[in-house]
């Protein structure tokens, strides 16, 4: 059985007194490669923000926990937000976006400086480094924000809709680069429609206000949610 790196335990959210979820439990398990879908309006992105942090349940926790077990505060997490989250007036270059993914990594500049161009290349971003966000094409700024996500190597990457705005030729690039990174991390990604990234997945979560669980078996997993 693997661990579970996040536990949502009875977790319940409202908006202006609307009720988006309510008493929902979830386990994110170490090596999970989790596909969330649903209809628009169903509480997708609110049930990442969840898992995030970004926002706190209005009943219940969202409990992390280190590969031993133990409750903790934080997780290595890379996040790709959705392209509409980032304002593109923003004054920063392709480069200092991916390079902001390392901030919380230590090592030596110079090694630092190769892994930010390694990232740059495998993004196919080469003659765009030092552009600024303003002038990308939707699918490049896309792959700015993968690149910042994937740079440090998190422990889970969380993608919102990482398909979006990306072009046929890189499309099969970015199966190959979630592939890999499947083999050694946890992913949770959301998407509107089930594509061939979420055919990698191991399991499969619809969203519609409350969640149901399909495809592969789900391994259950006692935790403080059963206290």
């Amino acid at each position: 059985m693997s661990e579970p790196m996040i536990e949502l335990c009875g977790v319940g959210l409202r908006y202006d007194r609307r009720p988006v979820f309510s008493g929902i439990d979830l386990k994110v398990e170490r090596g999970d490669f989790m596909a969330i879908t649903g209809p628009n309006g169903g509480g997708k992105t609110s049930l990442l923000r969840l898992l995030l942090k970004l926002m706190p349940p209005t009943s219940g926790r969202v409990v992390y926990r280190d590969a031993d077990g133990r409750e903790v505060r934080r997780l290595p997490i890379g996040y790709l937000p959705q392209k509409n989250m980032v304002d593109a007036r923003f004054p920063i270059t392709v480069r200092e976006v991916i390079a902001s993914g390392l901030l919380p990594v230590k090592g030596d500049a110079s090694g630092k400086r190769r892994l930010v161009d390694d990232t740059i290349a495998l993004m196919g971003l080469e003659d765009r480094a030092q552009a600024a966000i303003g002038e990308l094409s939707g699918g490049q700024l896309q792959r700015t924000l993968l690149g910042r996500a994937l740079i440090s190597g998190p422990e889970l990457l969380v993608l919102d809709e990482p398909l979006s705005y990306i072009d046929k030729r890189f499309e099969h690039r970015l199966y190959d680069i979630i592939g890999s990174i499947a083999r050694s991390a946890t992913i949770v990604l959301v998407s509107h429609e089930m594509s061939a990234i979420a055919g990698m997945a191991n399991r499969h979560i619809i969203v519609d206000h409350s969640l149901h669980e399909c495809g592969a078996a789900h391994h259950y997993v006692p935790s403080e949610c059963d206290e």
